[in-house]
């Protein structure tokens, strides 16, 4: 029983030891208000997004408000650091009737050797009558002696005199064949030559001034062989220094060997080099403007050298240049700076091209199939651009030019970078009389058209007689060239041309944008 009794006691100080599960919510529901709970923060997408185009549309405007920020200052910074001068308008001056270089060599030969002879004479006559006074007074001066001792003591010192010259003559007999050979020689070959060789050293003396004026234009490209080794080439040919507008230094030179080139460097007379870039080109004549920067040719070299003079290749003083002698400079054998002197056979062959015409000047000047260079005059005037592509088969060799006069436009508005109007229309002169047999209008009239060239699409065709461009009457094919020439590329022209119908010449109108001719 006491057992019993001592095991309830315990359980029931167990039981009263232990907390109740309603105590522990009581002491839990009396700290509630000091419990917090942590819910996540629901995302807004579309607030999301409207930030994030937002910002980006932000970050691009900044990015073309920087760019535009820098084109538009980076000129006005650059001049303000490294001020360059305005390049100058290149212009060449107009044509004018000068002496023919033989007119003025005959007019100062003749008048040479007029003072010449009369000096001569002069001094002969002078010579004369001193002897003259000389003999005179030695005659007035000598003693009285017997006439028989004179004519003893002259015939003694004769004789003495004959005597010694004949031995010395039979002891060196090579000397008088010597002597005799060197009297004929002088006189049959010598002095003729003298001349003649005068003659090319004025003409070594005018290539020598010239030279100044010529580079070597190299372009470099780079190439892969057979074997994947990389290799570089280079292609050549002649310029010649047309302007310097105060900024950059011209060079007027052929465009297709410079196809494809990754550098254009240019050597100067002195053998120094620079690198170029082209300006502009015209596709029809395959002549570029060059550029040098002046920053980058040095003040010794710019004193070496000279901007060419460009003369006429119409006419030379009172006649034209049809017989006249010339210099060819430049690369005419595949050799650079080679020389050779010659004369123009003729100068009045015509070269049509689109919207141009050109004259070619040819001459007795042998040279390799595709020369490069200038024709210049014995003024030291360049009269024109050496070009063989338009040679017959059977003077291939002889060396051809296009005249200067024809270029000079041309020539001008590439040194300014002003690209030229192409159209597509070869023209050419109606004959007067046959204009009054067929009952022609007037005009110039198109004998052919490029293919998918500016003037075809629109309409224009071979047979068609151009009578107005741009409001300008159109009376010969030069008029027509001339009034293109001073279009604007960026502007569209009216021609109006009157094409064969079956009764009458009808007129017709077309607009056409000029392009350039790649």
């Amino acid at each position: 029983m006491k057992d019993e009794k001592r095991n309830e006691g315990k359980e029931n100080r167990k039981q009263a030891s232990e907390p109740k599960a309603e105590d522990f919510s009581d002491a839990v529901s009396d700290f509630e208000f000091l419990q917090e709970k942590i819910k996540e923060r629901p995302i807004d997408k579309k607030k999301l997004l409207r930030r994030t185009i937002i910002t980006a549309s932000l970050a691009v405007l900044f990015g073309v408000l920087a760019c535009l920020s820098f084109l538009l200052l980076e000129p006005v910074l650059n001049n303000w650091l490294y001020p360059e001068e305005e390049p100058g308008v290149v212009a060449f001056p107009q044509e004018k009737n000068e002496m023919l270089p033989e007119d003025m060599l005959t007019e100062g030969s003749t008048t040479g050797q007029e003072e010449s002879e009369e000096a001569d004479e002069g001094e002969g006559q002078t010579e004369i009558g001193t002897g003259a006074s000389e003999d005179e007074s030695s005659l007035t001066d000598a003693p009285e002696t017997d006439g028989t001792a004179v004519d003893e003591t002259a015939a003694e010192h004769t004789d003495g005199n004959s005597s010694d010259e004949q031995q010395t003559d039979m002891d060196n007999p090579e000397k008088d064949i010597e002597e005799a050979s060197s009297e004929s020689l002088e006189t049959e070959v010598i002095e003729p030559l003298k001349p003649y060789q005068t003659q090319y050293e004025e003409l070594y003396s005018i290539y020598q001034e010239v030279e100044t004026s010529m580079v070597t234009v190299t372009g470099v490209r780079s190439n892969v062989d057979w074997f994947n080794n990389p290799y570089q080439s280079e292609g050549s040919t002649a310029g010649v220094i047309i302007a310097n507008n105060n900024r950059e230094l011209l060079i007027l030179s052929r465009k297709s060997p410079l196809d494809g080139a990754e550098t254009i460097r240019i050597r100067f007379c002195n053998d120094v080099d620079a690198d170029a870039v082209i300006k502009q080109y015209d596709k029809n004549t395959d002549l570029a403007v060059l550029a040098v920067d002046l920053k980058y040719i040095g003040g010794n070299t710019l004193q070496q050298i000279a901007v060419a003079m460009l003369g006429s290749s119409v006419s030379h003083g009172t006649a034209g240049i049809t017989g006249t002698p010339v210099i060819a400079i430049g690369n005419l054998f595949g050799y650079k700076d080679t020389v050779c002197y010659g004369m123009v056979t003729s100068n009045g062959n015509v070269i049509s091209m689109a919207d141009n015409e050109y004259k070619l000047i040819t001459t007795d000047i042998y040279a390799g199939t595709s020369p490069s260079g200038i024709l210049v005059n014995m003024d030291r005037e360049v009269i024109g651009i050496i070009d063989n592509s338009h040679n017959h088969d059977d003077t291939r060799n002889l060396l051809s030019a296009i005249g200067i006069t024809e270029l000079k436009e041309t020539i001008a508005m590439l040194s300014n970078g002003e690209p030229i109007p192409y159209l597509g229309i070869y023209a050419q002169d109606i004959d007067a009389r046959i204009r009054n047999e067929q009952g022609l209008p007037q005009g110039a009239y198109i004998f052919d058209i490029d293919m998918d060239s500016p003037a075809m699409l629109k309409g224009i065709q071979k047979g068609d007689i151009l009578v107005r461009v741009s409001g300008q009457e159109i009376r010969t094919a030069a008029d027509y060239m001339n009034a293109l020439r001073n279009v604007p590329i960026d502007r569209s022209i009216t021609i109006v041309v009157r094409r064969a119908s079956i009764n009458a010449y009808e007129e017709m109108q077309f607009t056409i944008q000029p392009a350039i001719k790649q």
